[in-house]
């Protein structure tokens, strides 16, 4: 996709969700265990649980008094509970032990807290750190490569052409706009082209407009 035609596809999703509910923390290290929780999971159900589980257990040091048990209980209803839990009682530790009690503020010594991946490194870095960074999680991955802001066979790679085709300045948001757009109308199974904002920008829509139908051209 063209240089104009990306900046329009961010200008207009700016425009269309600028004021959708967001992961609701007060330090890096809350936002580190709710963009944990948030896999598979909704924000409204994630600001639900942690507004609860932050009101005692806001720092790594007091999250590691509860046992693996209790934590499942405080962040049952957003799914996947065991296997988040584990990964936010080891990388509290990964905190403790090998930075003093404080989330690291790059990229490289995100990477090595136990349980945090790329993509959450990515959102870590620039939501609470201010850095620049796309962080490409399954919504971010089909989408951008269905409308054509990347074409790629994997999350690194389309994480680097994202790099090249969007301005670095727009990175961080960019990311959050491809979620919103994929869980509302750029959906896996059943898009919504018709609706999409975006659909006069999307290559896969425009290429399917002669002879078919959009919500079929717009599958992949």
């Amino acid at each position: 996709m063209e240089k104009d035609k990306v900046a329009a596809v961010i200008q207009t999703l700016a425009g269309v969700f600028s004021d959708v509910p967001a992961l609701k923390f007060k330090t890096p290290y809350q936002l580190l265990v709710a963009v944990i929780l948030s896999a598979q999971c909704t924000d409204e159900r994630v600001n639900k649980v942690t507004e609860q589980l932050f009101k005692e257990y806001d720092t790594p040091e007091k999250i590691l008094t509860l046992s693996h048990e209790e934590l499942e209980k405080r962040i049952y209803s957003c799914g996947f509970y065991r296997m988040k839990a584990k990964h936010i009682l080891e990388a509290s530790r990964d905190i403790m032990e090998k930075f003093g009690g404080r989330v690291p503020g790059n990229l490289a010594d995100l990477q090595t807290l136990a349980g945090v991946g790329r993509k959450t490194a990515n959102v870590v870095y620039s939501v609470a750190f201010k850095g620049n960074a796309i962080a490409v999680d399954t919504h971010v991955f089909r989408v951008s490569n269905r409308i054509g802001l990347a074409s790629a066979k994997d999350v690194l790679n389309t994480e680097r052409q994202l790099m090249e085709n969007i301005e670095e300045k727009d990175w961080s948001r960019s990311h959050h706009y491809l979620i919103y757009l994929g869980r509302s109308y750029c959906k896996a199974q059943k898009p919504d082209c018709e609706e999409c904002p975006i659909n006069k920008l999307c290559e896969k829509h425009i290429a399917a407009r002669p002879g078919k139908t959009a919500g079929k051209g717009g599958q992949r």
